[in-house]
């Protein structure tokens, strides 16, 4: 496929959950995305990976927004929540890449570069186990209660829109 190209939309949000749930506060990313699907928002799809890896392209290609979720060593100051631009596909390595790569991936080969932001979660414990630091525990009741509160805005701000 070109850059022309598009991919018809899918989900209006999408929430990728990655890292080693074999590793303690690394799972946090993948429990939330877990805890998303089991609230079955409209409209709402998620993914739950280890590694953010080239396929992972095309599902977020076909979203109008996306979260990433992740564990953090570098910030341990709470959930932090940022907006994302595409990268450089260029930094696309062989087995896994950041979201900002994937982002350019999707839009490159996909045509389509959804709304992105980077949820962060503090990761204090990385030693292999699977209950969590309190810190991690106190992100992941936030990033859910963020990522609702998202939602719900998203929905009543798009049905404003469409009532005109």
């Amino acid at each position: 496929m070109n850059a022309a190209a598009t991919v018809p939309l899918e989900a209006e949000l999408l929430v990728i959950g990655y890292g080693n749930t074999l590793r303690r506060d690394d799972g946090v990313g993948p429990r939330v995305a877990e805890a998303i699907a089991a609230l079955q928002m409209p409209g709402v799809r998620t993914l739950v990976c280890q590694l953010l890896t080239p396929e992972y392209a095309d599902p977020i290609a076909r979203a109008r927004r996306v979260i990433f979720v992740d564990a953090a060593v570098d910030r341990m100051d709470g959930v932090h929540f940022r907006k994302l631009e595409p990268g450089a596909t260029t930094q696309l390595m062989a087995h896994a890449a950041d979201p900002r790569t994937m982002l350019a991936l999707a839009r490159d080969v996909f045509g389509h570069a959804p709304e992105a932001w980077w949820l962060t979660i503090p990761a204090m414990h990385l030693g292999f186990g699977a209950d969590y630091s309190p810190e991690a525990e106190a992100g992941f009741n936030a990033a859910v209660t963020e990522i609702q509160r998202l939602v719900s805005a998203n929905f009543r701000q798009d049905n404003a829109a469409a009532l005109g």
